[in-house]
């Protein structure tokens, strides 16, 4: 019983396929053996709405797979894509961690240390031209002087900025320098890192001494660091002046051992430096 309901359903589009079959190899059998024009007009206008129907029930299956498989390899080409940007993101985020914790290591080092440097004016080079170590007194001569802007007071400093002396006297061309290691040195100095103050004296030898500290209960120790500061009113503070060797004598910059300097000018009062 179901399968002659089956048969009749299947007979008549069997049928309609047929005839839509037959339809175009009629057409084309009246355009070649006789072409009357009226007749082809008239059919042109079944079998071609016909042919376009047949047409796209035979080719619907390709088109689906085609279609398939067109977006199978746009969703692969999609998935590299995702792959490579993932990945991309990726080492954007890492170089974003590592940026990050360097900038984190930079504050925390900034406040532990608690260096200010004091920035000058002006720079001027200047090359070390004579140096004189006697009794006790250490001094040296650089080729720069009054009109070059040089006063009395000025501090020197090494090319990566350490502390080397201050300018005791000022010709026109040249003038003197008065070393860290002269027995006539006396700075006032911080412990870098905290609120501890001293005074750093030179006593002619290789290396000068910390003879005072504000907090009687500090103890110093080989590698602290000490910076300038402004208490005395004589540099402005924050300029590197040397290490702990132990827990009295500093190492400072070797005035014999330089060939040039560097020559700061500040435009605000020391006072302002503290």
């Amino acid at each position: 019983m179901k399968q002659n309901k089956i048969t009749s359903k299947l007979y008549p589009l069997i049928k309609a396929l047929a005839t839509a079959a037959v339809l175009p190899v009629l057409f084309i059998y009246i355009m070649v053996a006789k072409p009357d024009y009226a007749i082809m007009n008239a059919l042109g206008h079944v079998v071609v709405p016909v042919a376009q129907v047949v047409g796209n029930i035979v080719t619907w299956p390709f088109r689906v797979i085609g279609g398939a498989v067109e977006n199978i390899t746009e969703l692969s080409t999609l998935r590299a894509e995702n792959e490579e940007l993932r990945a991309k993101l990726d080492a954007a985020n890492i170089n974003k961690n590592l940026c990050d914790v360097a900038i984190a290591e930079n504050k925390k080092l900034t406040k532990e240390l608690n260096i200010i440097n004091a920035q000058p004016r002006d720079t001027l080079i200047a090359d070390v031209v004579h140096d004189n170590s006697v009794l006790g007194h250490n001094t040296y001569i650089i080729n720069r002087g009054i009109k070059d802007g040089v006063e009395s007071g000025m501090a020197v400093a090494t090319t990566d900025m350490q502390l080397a002396g201050i300018v005791i006297d000022a010709a026109s061309n040249f003038s003197r320098v008065r070393a860290l290691t002269d027995s006539d040195t006396n700075i006032a100095v911080r412990v870098v890192g905290s609120e501890v103050y001293g005074f750093m004296t030179g006593n002619g030898s290789k290396y000068p001494t910390m003879g005072f500290f504000s907090d009687p209960e500090f103890q110093p120790t080989n590698g602290i660091k000490l910076v300038s500061s402004n208490i005395s009113g004589v540099l402005p503070a924050g300029l590197i002046v040397g290490e702990m060797r132990d827990d009295a004598d500093v190492d400072v910059v070797d005035a014999q051992k330089m060939s040039q300097v560097l020559v700061l000018k500040f435009d605000t009062p020391h006072n302002e430096y503290r």
